[in-house]
This record gives structure tokens, sequence and C-alpha cells, in this order.
């Protein structure tokens, strides 16, 4: 479910100025004569150490760079929840992509952007990982999204275009919601 709040100024879209935009072109023009080209992989790898801690890992998030990120185990299931959590950084990565999806299309809407506020909340039951009760799935059970978007140049409609865009071409909010097989 997502929440949404907008407060808008004047209406002025324009592709003409954007750097998305200009910058897409050339990637259709790319991914056209290429379709392989298209393919991305995106990793994260996390190398056992310390060990004898049960609670702590440092996991590196992409291959080239691989910045390292520290992640503790949820108080809910027995951790000190002293660092994120992985729950925590699925949120983190749905936020983040929503956001960084709405900054692209606005930019090519030519709406100029005053304020963003993206809050992604995921809930879960965690009898089920715990096995207290087998009923219960071990996954999230919702998740929801919360919206704070303040541009000028726009209006409603455009910023429900906006919305519906980034909804449509947000990465991780569409794996999340359809899922996807891991092998």
């Amino acid at each position: 479910m997502l929440s949404q709040y907008f407060s808008t100024r004047n209406l002025k879209s324009t592709k003409s100025g954007s750097v998305i935009h200009q910058r897409h072109l050339i990637l259709h023009e790319k991914y056209k004569k290429d379709s392989a080209l298209a393919w991305i992989t995106d990793a994260s790898e996390v190398i056992g150490t310390n060990l004898q801690d049960p609670f702590r890992i440092s996991v590196l998030i992409n291959d080239i760079m691989k910045v390292p990120f520290k992640i503790g185990v949820h108080s809910a299931v027995g951790g000190d929840h002293d660092f994120p959590n992985p729950g925590g950084l699925l949120c983190a990565s749905l936020a983040s992509c929503f956001e960084s999806t709405i900054r692209m299309i606005a930019n090519k809407l030519g709406i100029t952007l005053l304020e963003t506020k993206i809050k992604a909340t995921a809930q879960i039951d965690v009898r089920g990982t715990l096995m207290i009760d087998k009923s219960i799935p071990v996954e999230f059970q919702s998740m929801h999204i919360d919206a704070l978007i303040i541009a000028e140049n726009s209006n409603e409609k455009l910023l429900n275009t906006l919305i519906r865009g980034a909804k449509h071409s947000c990465i991780i909010y569409q794996t999340i919601k359809q899922g996807i097989p891991i092998t």
C-alpha cells in the first residue's frame, strides 16, 4: 500500500532539459542495437569472519566497490539489535530505489522537487521463523511505503503520474510485489 501527500505549484513539464531523458535516449539506442547489454548483475557478499559471533556480520555491497556494511540480528529473534538488520536493509533498498526512481521520473517530467521523504516499513510475525507456530509463514506479511513529495511547477494529476511511474519503474518495488524465484 502506498500513502502519498502532495504540495504543488504551477504546472510546467518539459523533457528537453532533462538529463535523465537525454541519458535514456542514449541507452534506448544502445539496448535496441544489443539487448544483451541491458542485462546487469547486482551482488552483495558475506565472507564469514568472527564466526563465533552469531549476531553480527559484515556484507560487502557491490562486486566492484565492495563497500562494507555491518549487519546485526534483530532483538525479536534473539539478537542484540546493535546494527541495522536484514529487514531494515530490505526496507532501505525499497525506500532508496523508490525515491531515486521518483527523482529520475520527476526530472523527465520537468517537476522541480523541493522535498521528498520516502519511508518503507515491513511487518512480520517472527513466531514462524522461531518455529513457535508453524502455520505462520517465514516472511514479511506486509510492506508499506509512505511518500511525501513537495514540488513546484506541478499539479496533482502530474504528481499522480509521477507516483504511478515510480511504482511501475522501481525495480525493488516490482520485485518484492511480484516475488521472484531464488536458485
